[in-house]
């Protein structure tokens, strides 16, 4: 792992079991093809407890598992929908600047748990980890497992 890198998620779960900080690692492999994949995994730092058995979580696991969530969660609406009003004015005035045509989309219609669902797949590390800031309840990892306490 490089020392400048940062995760996404990193800085935003704890551990369940021992209650130190989660970080994460990276780890390239090399196909017969020629083509090189990176996989980030996430795991307890072990500050608190040395021997903690908390394992570790692929970051696609872990946004998999966030997402699934989702839906039996209680997220701060205002801020969300704060980043939805944002977004939908900057996405109006790009369109407008390209095809020249004003959009027909209001904040209102849109789910702000689809939105979170985008950003958990396809958002910035800033956006992730604001998301996980908006909810009401923290983010911890327990063998393998992601868990809203």
């Amino acid at each position: 792992m490089l020392a400048d890198t940062v995760f996404s998620f990193t800085r935003t779960m704890i551990c369940g079991l021992c209650g130190s900080g989660i970080t994460a690692d990276e780890k390239f492999k090399n196909q017969k093809n020629g083509n090189t994949h990176r996989y980030v995994y996430y795991k307890c730092t072990r500050t608190r407890d040395p021997h903690c058995d908390c394992g570790f979580i692929n970051e696609s696991d872990l946004v998999s598992q966030l997402t699934l969530l989702l839906d039996d969660i209680d997220i701060k609406v205002v801020p969300m929908r704060d980043k939805i009003t944002a977004e939908v004015r900057r996405y109006k005035q790009f369109q407008q600047m390209l095809l020249g045509n004003e959009t027909k989309i209001a904040v209102k219609d849109i789910d702000i748990r689809n939105y979170c669902k985008f950003i958990l797949h396809e958002g910035g590390l800033e956006e992730k980890r604001d998301f996980l800031r908006c909810l009401k309840s923290a983010v911890v990892l327990v063998k393998k497992r992601v868990l809203l306490r």
